[in-house]
């Protein structure tokens, strides 16, 4: 078990006093003890919540272990110093660490460096050592992922502060749940945004669902947590369902072309808008509430600590007015119009007839945005315009550029466990407006217009990046960004590939704002709840920085790059930079099934496979994607030669290493290849080859509803990853794929003669892995990709001119 915490702040003990002051562990009966037991005594009294009676306290306190003979309430009524080994003891039972499975009685301090526990070095003699121990303990994290003043909160601390808080109350530079989440005030309103996409003669007016303190009501400004989330009002499973496209489809030839980026570089067009509606009057009050949003167990941690939250689902989703049309421009300008108005810049209306105004009268103007997948690209989506208002975007898992979520190396390829589906399905799911029979009778006709031209301008028949997929590359307006951005993203993240978050890192280096990544282990998963890194306490030490200006140094404490190891649990390590210009790089040269150092003589040779498969297996593999992937990376003598994958793929790999290696960035191919037919793609992953305990695929949930760090509010599971019981003799780093006619870019098509060779460059999705000594690296070369590509299963044979190919490996 490791504990990886970087929020917190060190203070010197002038703050110290002040916060434990405020937070009324420091209070005149502490004041009037300078004994540390005595003291320490007081403080632990009013962490048992529960008891209501001394006698109570006192039986709690015999739950607990001050020396391995002796219970912490026979300790503190006799006359014995408090010592480092002692309170360390205690604070670890504390902080619900189980004796002799977590740590030794006999050795605390031992346990307290092992989990990586911060924890005061110098002997504790005096109350002010004592008072130090104890503010520190408070910002400790427990064995259940939350800060011990969080585990309290939850056990109800802070409870007693609700009939009087009138304002954020902040400790170690982060803000706590001071504030009642039963008397949030739930408003509805309608922001007015300058579109009309359902060409119905008036502006889009876009349902706004906002959650803030009733502290408001008596003037209190609120910063927002903004979610753009289109899922936010429903989601058409069926309709999408059934408009997926069909992928057992075969590669077709390409009409070549000379295009330059100008050629496909998106023209904003203006078109005319209608008329600001009317004001017919203002209000302060909402004339509509709701019961339950969907939420974010992040935004509802905020809740209870002075912040509102809003959500919004966007133009053409169930209450509001518009069209889906998917990464358009108008989906982020919808997206920044609600902003606009929680800054104080647009009109709102109490609802959709009355043109009644409505101010965000309540903000103080400061607004975050926070959300993964769909969510987080639209945070990212807004942060390019530069809107006014927006502080930071916390963006998680994130489409930087619609074609690299959809499309790769002028191929069709789909995000991961959604085959078929493309930018008019996943219009079709989030247009919610389907779901009011009488609304969408109105907009049906045009909406299936819509779709008629997504479906041909995202151009399935080429998958070449044209004017359609550049305006919907955020990449190109990055240099508008003022909002200071954080990134988090999955390494392992096949859905929204890591080339997006990759892409975004590089095009803000020379942007002037704060920027901060996070790279985990996971798929397309949130990391709020993780046990082992304290990121929500990093995001409160950000937003209390961000959004109320607390100077609590969050830009320098929180590392610039964080990256989650791949070979130990709970294991997180600190860079200055991800895909570094200054990495050194390792060159293979290819050689019969070897990947050999640059320096190694390679013989002048040729390795071929097919593409083509009996039907009978192609069927089988097509329902049993798992079983499509082992073969893929088995080698032959690992299945008796039973693989039947065995010639559709080469497997090239290195000698074992001799120490261990971190690959960090983009892995480059050079590669010289033919095809029978004129027209092919090749797919590529690099494998690190070894038997290992690898971490499980998904994280493991260690406690079910166990998170709030707030009384009686809504939790979540606490969650890791864990070493896998069993063995595994490989693991996928990365991959890539690219369409042999689009050699030179995405959008240039060139021509390719049948069995004439190529030379091609490549580049797979960045990553960040570390290879054990004694794995090997294995490069795979095959066609169809079953999880990504179209399978048209055709008769394609592919030739490799092996001593002309190369890997270029990124060594950080």
């Amino acid at each position: 078990m490791k504990n990886n915490q970087f929020a917190i702040e060190t203070v010197d003990r002038k703050t110290e006093l002040q916060e434990l002051r405020a937070i009324h562990f420091v209070d005149a009966s502490i004041d009037a003890l300078e004994d540390p037991l005595a003291v320490w005594q007081k403080l632990l009294q009013k962490t048992v919540l529960e008891a209501k009676s001394q006698t109570v306290f006192n039986q709690k306190l015999n739950n607990y272990l001050a020396t391995s003979e002796i219970t912490l309430g026979d300790f503190l009524n006799g006359n014995q110093a408090v010592t480092n080994e002692i309170f360390y003891r205690v604070a670890l039972q504390l902080l619900e660490f189980d004796v002799d499975s977590d740590f030794k009685l006999d050795d605390p301090l031992a346990a307290m460096k092992e989990i990586q526990l911060p924890f005061i070095k110098g002997p504790i003699t005096t109350k002010a050592d004592l008072l130090d121990a104890w503010y520190l303990l408070l910002c400790t994290h427990t064995k259940n992922g939350q800060t011990y003043l969080d585990k309290l909160a939850q056990d109800g601390y802070f409870v007693p502060f609700y009939r009087h808080t009138t304002e954020p109350l902040f400790f170690n530079g982060k803000a706590q749940a001071v504030f009642d989440p039963h008397q949030l005030i739930r408003d509805v309103v309608y922001v007015e945004a300058p579109l009309d996409t359902d060409h119905d003669g008036k502006r889009d007016l876009l349902k706004v669902e906002v959650l803030r303190p009733s502290q408001t009501k008596q003037g209190y400004k609120a910063p927002v947590l903004y979610t753009a989330s289109p899922y936010n009002q429903g989601i058409n499973d069926e309709a999408g369902s059934k408009l997926m496209h069909n992928v057992d489809v075969p590669l077709a030839a390409k009409e070549p072309n000379q295009l330059t980026y100008k050629d496909v570089q998106y023209q904003p067009q203006s078109n005319p808008l209608p008329a600001k509606r009317t004001i017919h009057g203002e209000q302060k009050e909402a004339d509509e509430t709701f019961a339950m949003e969907s939420p974010y167990t992040l935004n509802d941690y905020f809740l209870t600590r002075g912040f509102a939250v809003a959500y919004a689902a966007g133009i053409g989703t169930k209450d509001s007015d518009g069209i889906r049309d998917t990464g358009a421009v108008a989906e982020t300008v919808s997206t920044i119009a609600v902003i606009e108005w929680l800054a104080g810049n647009r009109t709102a209306f109490t609802n959709k007839i009355d043109n009644i105004a409505i101010k965000a009268w309540w903000s103080n103007g400061k607004i975050a945005m926070t959300g993964r997948s769909y969510l987080g690209t639209l945070a990212t989506a807004a942060a390019t315009t530069g809107v006014a208002g927006l502080k930071t975007a916390v963006s998680e898992a994130a489409i930087s550029s619609w074609y690299d979520y959809y499309r790769d190396g002028g191929l069709v390829a789909a995000p991961e466990t959604f085959q078929g589906e493309d930018m008019d399905v996943l219009a079709t799911e989030v247009f919610s407006r389907m779901q009011k029979p009488g609304d969408y009778l109105k907009i049906k006709d045009y909406f299936n217009q819509v779709l008629s031209t997504m479906a041909k301008d995202q151009d399935r028949q080429t998958g070449n990046y044209s004017r359609y997929w550049d305006e919907r590359n955020y990449l190109n307006n990055v240099k508008n960004i003022k909002a200071d951005m954080v990134m988090v993203h999955g390494l392992n993240d096949w859905n929204v590939k890591p080339r997006n978050v990759g892409n975004l890192w590089n095009a803000l280096r020379d942007v002037p704002v704060t920027k901060k990544l996070i790279l985990h282990q996971g798929q397309h998963i949130y990391v709020n709840a993780f046990r082992s890194l304290d990121f929500t306490d990093m995001m409160n030490l950000w937003f209390s920085h961000e959004l109320f200006g607390v100077a609590n140094h969050a830009k320098e404490l929180l590392p610039d790059v964080l990256i989650q190891d791949n070979t130990q649990p709970e294991t997180w390590k600190t860079y200055e930079d991800w895909q570094s210009p200054d990495d050194q790089h390792q060159i293979f040269n290819f050689e019969a099934k070897e990947l050999v150092p640059q320096n190694v003589p390679v013989r002048s040779a040729a390795a071929s496979f097919s593409d083509h498969l009996d039907t009978e297996t192609f069927d089988f593999y097509k329902k049993h994607l798992d079983v499509w992937e082992r073969d893929l990376l088995t080698t032959n003598h690992d299945t008796k030669g039973e693989n039947k994958l065995r010639d559709n793929r080469l497997i090239f790999k290195t000698s074992q290493y001799t120490q261990d290696t971190y690959i960090d960035g983009r892995v480059q191919l050079k590669i010289r290849v033919a095809v029978n037919e004129p027209f092919g793609m090749l797919s590529f992953q690099l494998v690190d080859y070894g038997e290992a305990k690898r971490l499980t695929v998904s994280p493991t949930i260690l406690a079910a509803k166990s998170l709030s760090g707030t009384y009686d509010w809504r939790r979540d599971n606490l969650r890791e990853f864990t070493l896998q019981k069993e063995t595994t003799p490989w693991k996928m780093i990365t991959k890539g794929h690219i369409n042999l006619q689009n050699r030179h870019n995405n959008y240039q098509v060139d021509a390719l003669k049948p069995n004439d060779f190529y030379d091609l460059t490549v580049e797979l999705q960045p990553t960040f892995y570390h290879l054990l000594s004694g794995h090997q690296l294995g490069l795979v070369v095959y066609a169809t990709d079953f999880n990504t590509t179209i399978r048209g299963n055709q008769e394609l044979q592919y030739s490799l001119q092996i001593n002309q190919c190369q890997m270029s490996l990124p060594i950080k």
